[in-house]
């Protein structure tokens, strides 16, 4: 059948929920920081897979470990059998985990990964509930949707479990003028744990506190630090365990290894994937050897996580993230995408908040009239920068945010060649609300 046969059968043959998305572009390659178009276009990447193309599409040697992987295995499972790219993997892990985090379970998503750490500290604990953060997003499956409440549409009909109590997370946007905005979001946490204990549940009742330490699909939320470090502090006064969801965050996107690196916050458990294997599914569960101990045989099992070809690709992505410098690339390229995107804040008044932390950056897109997020107006502006050229995505509760996760293999010139896209259709967009 022609690419365009295809195209024609998507929505009898992919399920809507599949297959209605942004932009459905379709591709018959992919190389660095861009997409190859059927339509013999090139396009900047400015998602990355979903931030999971660290090290930019089809490197080379990720590309290479895959054949090498293939030519002896395809498949586990660990425990039935043992093999060399699973133990190599998890001795180099344990190198740059935060803290004493040492110890993995291995799996096939983020979502499992996240299901993994919840039943960890469940069982480790013998306590029934958990504490999540409004606007989080940790998953579809059940267990991880019971945590999730980035938006509610995913949560319709799931009726998640009863035992999750949810709190709201940082908003340093509501901080007044002239606070500390540390301060001001430790203030508030403490009044939201006070109400939480004292009329929902008693702290020697929870198991743990899962959130992600940089708000990923809710919207590009950056906290204080000291809003991390209290949370860590609450949990260590009442035995509860902290879970960082590092699943977006993971593998350098923040400027380091993770964003727990980036906080300075070391979490009990931490739950990773996407970038791990550079697009091939894997991820983990990861807690340190004396925690996980207390998990016994038999509780936890995978046929699939940890496969030999996807652990010979992670092996491939921490040698180029280490020997291409992507950490430091990061940060440099970050910060100067952060002041392209500053300016552009200033020159348009459709754009409101500009947030981000190394290669992980939010552009909000509002009414300029009423300052409240403005998704239609963004779906507009994303249309025509990707037929300029560029590939943006989305985020955000009402989908009022611009994401910006290249790869962080990108360079400042095109962090210059995306901007002048963005420009142009921001302008574009501009114009025709004002001829309306």
């Amino acid at each position: 059948m022609t690419w365009t046969h295809l195209l024609e059968s998507i929505h009898d043959r992919l399920a809507p929920t599949m297959a209605k998305d942004f932009p459905n572009l379709p591709v018959e390659k992919e190389e660095g920081c861009y997409y190859y178009g059927t339509d013999g276009k090139e396009y900047l990447d400015f998602s990355s897979g979903i931030a999971v193309t660290n090290v930019g599409h089809r490197h080379p040697k990720v590309v290479q470990a895959i054949k090498d992987g293939a030519d002896h295995l395809t498949h586990g499972p660990s425990g039935v059998i043992m093999y060399e790219p699973l133990l190599t993997l998890a001795d180099r892990l344990a190198t740059i985990m935060p803290g004493n985090l040492d110890c993995f379970f291995f799996s096939n998503s983020g979502t499992e990964a996240v299901e993994g750490a919840l039943k960890l500290a469940k069982h480790t604990t013998e306590r029934p509930y958990v504490i999540s953060f409004t606007g989080g997003f940790h998953g579809r499956t059940l267990g991880s949707l019971g945590v999730s409440t980035s938006k509610s549409k995913y949560r319709k009909f799931m009726q998640p479990n009863g035992l999750t109590y949810q709190i709201p997370y940082a908003n340093p946007k509501a901080c007044p003028e002239g606070e500390d905005v540390g301060e001001f979001c430790v203030k508030q946490l403490e009044k939201d744990f006070q109400t939480l204990f004292e009329h929902q549940v008693t702290p020697d009742e929870v198991a743990c506190m899962i959130l992600e330490p940089v708000l990923g699909e809710g919207g590009y939320i950056i906290p204080p630090k000291e809003w991390l470090q209290k949370i860590r502090e609450v949990c260590d006064q009442h035995g509860i365990l902290l879970i960082f969801d590092e699943v977006q965050t993971g593998f350098g996107r923040t400027g380091e290894w993770f964003a727990a690196d980036t906080f300075g916050v070391t979490p009990d458990i931490m739950a990773v994937a996407k970038a791990m294997a550079s697009g091939l599914p894997l991820s983990a569960t990861v807690a340190s050897k004396e925690l996980m101990k207390k998990w016994p045989v038999g509780s936890h099992a995978t046929t699939y996580g940890g496969n030999p070809i996807a652990c010979n690709a992670a092996l491939a992505v921490l040698d180029v993230i280490q020997e291409e410098k992507l950490l430091d690339n990061t940060k440099e390229v970050g910060a100067y995408a952060y002041e392209k995107l500053q300016t552009l804040a200033a020159k348009h008044d459709v754009v409101g908040d500009v947030r981000g932390v190394g290669l992980m950056l939010g552009l909000e897109i509002v009414n300029p009239v009423t300052g409240e997020g403005d998704s239609e107006g963004l779906m507009t502006i994303l249309q025509s920068a990707l037929e300029k050229g560029a590939l943006f995505y989305f985020c955000g509760n009402k989908t009022e945010v611009i994401r910006v996760i290249p790869p962080l293999t990108m360079t400042k010139a095109q962090i210059d060649e995306g901007m002048a896209i963005l420009d142009a259709a921001l302008t574009e967009y501009e114009a025709s609300i004002s001829v309306s």
